[in-house]
């Protein structure tokens, strides 16, 4: 199963992820497909990019969120593009 999800990056307590497309076999931090996005935490507010065009097709091919990415997703509003849509084609 493909998965959208974080990638840690950064030294010891300074972390910083990227949101990656990923087997959901491989490690955490290991091989992945694409890098769909960013985040970081430390900044004041957080820092969130995510390509919005990317996500949407990979969700459009299954791919399934972690709780994590999810809730990141939903703060860029492409959660809620990706649930219109899917409304819209099941109508």
């Amino acid at each position: 199963m493909v998965k959208i999800r974080l990638m840690r990056l950064g030294q010891k307590h300074q972390p910083m992820y990227r949101l990656v497309v990923a087997d959901s076999r491989s490690p955490r931090s290991g091989r992945f497909i694409e890098i769909i996005g960013q985040y970081n935490p430390r900044t004041e507010p957080s820092t969130i990019q995510v390509d919005a065009e990317r996500a949407l097709a990979w969700l459009g091919q299954g791919a399934r969120p972690s709780n994590t990415a999810r809730v990141l997703l939903e703060k860029t509003g492409v959660w809620k593009q990706w649930q219109d849509k899917a409304k819209h084609a099941n109508a």
